[in-house]
């Protein structure tokens, strides 16, 4: 099962904790300091990835990242 990730750089103020929490998935940008997606979609999505994104999501502090897997996707 797919999750895809999405960053709203336009809310992003650079604090940096999805970078420093999933360095392999979050980066951030020279220039401005808000949040470079390295991956949109990951596959697959064991539930150790899924548990540390939500923390990422859960740790930035102005919401600016959003998770979802195929599940969540379809009605």
């Amino acid at each position: 099962m797919p999750v895809h990730i999405k960053a709203h750089s336009d809310r992003c103020i650079g604090a940096g904790q999805c970078a420093r929490i999933l360095p392999a998935l979050f980066d951030q940008n020279d220039a401005t300091g808000t949040v470079t997606v390295l991956d949109a979609t990951v596959e697959p999505a064991t539930p150790t990835l899924i548990a540390k994104l939500a923390e990422v999501r859960d740790a930035c502090p102005v919401a600016a990242i959003d998770i979802a897997t195929a599940q969540e996707e379809t009605p």
